[in-house]
C-alpha cells in the first residue's frame, strides 16, 4: 500500500502531539518539523488540515503552537486519514458498464474493511510503551 508524504507526515506530527498530551503544553511547529525532519511550511499545511478536523487545536501568540484536546482514545487513523487524505476513503462511484455494478460492490467492500481497520487504531495504541516514563540505572 502507498501512502502519500503528506499523510505519512500527518501522522509522525500527530504521534509528536500524542506523546507531550499528559503534559497538558502546547508543541511548536518548528518543533516538530526538527523531530520529525519535515519542512516546516508542509506541515503548517497539514497542521491546518488537521485543525479544521478538529484532531488538533492551535493556540496563537508567542507561547503557542499544537495540542491534542480529545483523550488519545478517541483519536484514530481513520480521523487524520479523513483530514489529510480524504480521497482514500471515497467510494467508486462510476456504475456504467456491464460489470460496473458488481466490481464497486467487490471495491466497497474493501473500502469498508479498510476504513473500519483505521477505525480501530487509536493513537493511544498507536504510542503503546512509548508514553511510559524511561529510567536509568
Amino acid at each position: 500500500m502507498k501512502i502519500s508524504q503528506k499523510l505519512e507526515y500527518a501522522c509522525r506530527a500527530v504521534f509528536q502531539l500524542a506523546k507531550r498530551h499528559h503534559e497538558n503544553t502546547v508543541t511548536r511547529l518548528d518543533e516538530i518539523a526538527q523531530c520529525e525532519d519535515v519542512s516546516s511550511n508542509f506541515l503548517v499545511q497539514i497542521m491546518n488540515d488537521l485543525k479544521n478536523a478538529e484532531v488538533v487545536h492551535s493556540k496563537r501568540g508567542k507561547s503557542g503552537g499544537y495540542f491534542i484536546k480529545k483523550s488519545l482514545d478517541e483519536i484514530t487513523l481513520y480521523d487524520i486519514v479523513a483530514a489529510v487524505e480524504p480521497g482514500m476513503l471515497n467510494q467508486v462511484s462510476d456504475q456504467s458498464g456491464q460489470s460496473a455494478k458488481e466490481v464497486a460492490s467487490a471495491w466497497e467492500t474493501v473500502s469498508s474493511q479498510f476504513a473500519d481497520s483505521l477505525k480501530e487504531k487509536t493513537l493511544e495504541q498507536l504510542l503503546g510503551n512509548n508514553d511510559a516514563p524511561m529510567f536509568y540505572i
